[in-house]
């Protein structure tokens, strides 16, 4: 169990802001013309600081009382041009009253009578109350707010992580499940045609699930991991769509070792051989092109087929993907789909990290 201090930041800034004023006011009393009583000025310096927290506390109870350290800053303002004026007033008449009977102990015959007294100190101890009390209410309640705002932007930002995560995780949740229906679909059809392959096709997804799909909570792979999925998950569907399917990878290897999103350049590739390379009658080839351009990786997959620019995103894998470009980047990263000659480019652009 955590111990508390012993003399909490509260404490420590009440002592040792009234005695650096009180000794303020000592100096004032030595360096002043006229006679210089240490004995007074003892009594005068622990009144000053014994007081003088007090009218401060009573007001700090007062304040969590009425839960005014969680008041929006208007509010607080509003209230403190009225507190002000009335801690003035209230430390104007304790600090006249102090001086007085501190004369009266210490002087056997004082000058004046107390009305007297008050009548011509009483302006300039009010002023002097209403700087001073501004001053600490000023002091008490920035730190507090600041301290609220503090903890209102680690809450907030907890929240936000937390609401990202929870995103990540589900469109995780929703990639492998359509990947797997996709790839147990081929193999069915193998194993009607040809159950030789069928068995290879087994051998890749299952190399496919232990290396991909079953990282647990990476939402970053390294490059040549996701290439090597791109690898298996080619020649699974290499094995059903025979020459009707080629590819070519041209990737700079000085970028194998970067972070990208997991399954990110999978999609892109299973969604050129679903939507590119499988309705053509004569099939087609894939062509992913990783490299860098001006600070950012260049992600493009390259397939034959036509652009709908009505379809420009569709399917769950690419809306996915585009979502989750988003949160792991910040807006960063982009995702586009267009045309290049008789092509269509879908190509990510992450910043290197």
């Amino acid at each position: 169990m955590e111990k508390k201090p012993y003399i909490s930041l509260y404490w420590k800034c009440q002592l040792i802001g009234w005695s650096v004023a009180a000794l303020y006011w000592t100096f004032q009393g030595w360096s002043a013309a006229g006679s210089f009583r240490i004995d007074m000025a003892v009594v005068q310096f622990v009144s000053d600081v014994v007081m003088y927290i007090l009218i401060t506390h009573l007001y700090r109870n007062f304040a969590n009382k009425n839960h005014w350290q969680d008041l929006a800053l208007q509010k607080l303002i509003w209230r403190m041009l009225i507190v002000i004026p009335v801690m003035g007033i209230f430390y104007t008449i304790v600090t006249i009253s102090k001086l007085y009977l501190v004369r009266l102990l210490f002087l056997s015959h004082p000058p004046q009578s107390f009305a007297d007294f008050f009548s011509l100190n009483a302006a300039g101890i009010f002023v002097a109350g209403i700087r001073l009390m501004a001053i600490w209410l000023l002091a008490y309640h920035l730190y507090h707010y600041a301290k609220r705002e503090m903890r209102l932007s680690i809450e907030n930002a907890r929240l936000e992580l937390s609401f990202k995560q929870s995103q990540l995780d589900n469109l995780s949740a929703q990639l492998n499940p359509h990947f797997l229906f996709n790839a147990l679909n081929n193999i069915k059809s193998l194993v009607y045609t040809r159950p030789n392959d069928a068995g290879r096709a087994i051998d890749l997804l299952s190399e496919l699930l232990r290396s991909g799909l079953y990282k647990g909570s990476a939402m970053l792979i390294r490059l040549n991991e996701e290439i090597d999925l791109v690898r298996d998950y080619l020649e699974l569907e290499g094995l059903r769509m025979e020459e009707r399917l080629q590819y070519d990878l041209d990737i700079d290897i000085s970028l194998s070792g970067l972070m990208v999103p997991r399954l990110c350049i999978q999609t892109l590739v299973e969604n050129a051989v679903k939507h590119g390379v499988a309705l053509e009658k004569q099939g087609g080839k894939i062509e992913v092109i990783i490299n860098e351009q001006n600070g950012l990786v260049s992600i493009c997959v390259l397939n034959p087929g036509k652009l709908e620019q009505d379809k420009k995103v569709a399917g769950i894998g690419l809306r996915n993907l585009k979502e989750r470009l988003d949160l792991s980047y910040q807006h960063h990263a982009s995702f586009s789909l267009y045309k290049v000659e008789q092509k269509v480019c879908a190509e990510i652009k992450i910043p290197i990290r």
